[in-house]
């Protein structure tokens, strides 16, 4: 990166969010930390997954994915989704899931969440962005979300060259 580029991004803390993924009998969850809102009428949701996650290679063939906002608390459930590859472990095993619209899997402690229906597909180089009709809202917990700044340090289970 630039010191330009660096100046513009290095300053940017966006709120980190797990998105999960459920097709063809498997399941995956990753960290994303690129993923924002697109449209306000009617609502719809970008999210960003890496070509070299294996999220992303289950989201190709799923309807919906179900994205989780997290607490600063929940350092712990970053790391497992952000630090582990699903290609060596089951994320999901011990955590309290549930199945949303389209056979997503949505964790129930996250302090928000959503599933939305899988509008658009973008390629954006490195990333694939998922445009999402959210049908479903949750959550509950309370607490700071998590943030970027406080992700710092997970090393990525696939990370991008």
């Amino acid at each position: 990166m630039t010191r330009a580029e660096d100046g513009f991004l290095g300053r940017l803390d966006p709120d980190m969010c797990v998105v999960t993924a459920a097709a063809g009998g498997e399941r995956a969850g990753c960290l994303v930390g690129f993923a924002s809102q697109c449209s306000i009428r009617p609502p719809r949701f970008a999210v960003w997954l890496s070509k070299a996650n294996r999220t992303y290679r289950v989201a190709r063939a799923a309807h919906c994915l179900a994205v989780h906002l997290l607490t600063r608390d929940q350092r712990a459930l970053a790391e497992l989704f952000g630090g582990e590859t699903g290609d060596d472990t089951d994320k999901f095993v011990g955590l309290d899931c549930a199945q949303g619209p389209g056979g997503a899997v949505v964790l129930r402690d996250a302090a928000a969440w959503f599933v939305g229906e899988i509008l658009h597909r973008v390629d954006g180089g490195d990333h694939v962005g998922f445009v999402l009709d959210p049908l479903e809202w949750g959550g509950g917990r309370s607490g700071d979300i998590l943030r970027l700044s406080d992700a710092v340090g997970i090393e990525a289970g696939h990370p991008v060259d």
